[in-house]
């Protein structure tokens, strides 16, 4: 299982600095979702899980992280905790930090039939800090769909 989820992260880094090339490469790259409903759902899963991270619902952040997670932060390391991960959000971000989506940042890839890949653009506002300035950050979302539910097996943050 191990190997699964290192080959898949390879894949999705590989994906994410070729779509970053041909962005570059091209002036007019637009990017188009190969499936709109399934773009539509994951954006919808996007908003229900930071609205549940933006006013501290820790039991719908609870549901949505998947057991099994791993989360990847270019700063903070890797956390394979559920426990862990919730605990530290809520002693870290319930009240002191809000999410900002970028408007129109978000593409959808799917995973076969198994998931879908989540690549977008968002921002934190740290209200203990007023005064530091927000800027985008990328992140990179791994949704699973099991059961008739989605879940987030892994995220790479990246500020």
């Amino acid at each position: 299982m191990k190997n699964i989820g290192s080959a898949l992260l390879t894949l999705l880094i590989t994906a994410a600095v070729s779509i970053t090339a041909v962005a570059q490469r091209s002036d007019t790259y637009t990017y188009k979702p190969e499936s709109p409903e399934l773009y539509k759902t994951i954006v919808h899963m996007d908003s229900v899980y930071f609205n549940a991270y933006n006013t501290c619902d820790m039991d719908t952040q609870a549901a949505i992280y998947a057991d099994s997670i791993e989360f990847y932060h270019d700063k903070g390391g890797l956390m394979t905790s559920k426990q862990a991960l919730l605990k530290a959000l809520k002693d870290n971000i319930c009240g002191k930090v809000t999410r900002v989506l970028v408007p129109g940042s978000i593409e959808v890839y799917p995973i076969g039939t198994w998931g879908a890949v989540e690549i977008g653009l968002h921002r934190f506002i740290n209200h203990q800090e007023s005064e530091t300035p927000s800027k985008p950050d990328k992140f990179i979302v791994i949704w699973r769909h099991r059961d008739d539910k989605w879940q987030i097996t892994r995220v790479i943050s990246l500020h």
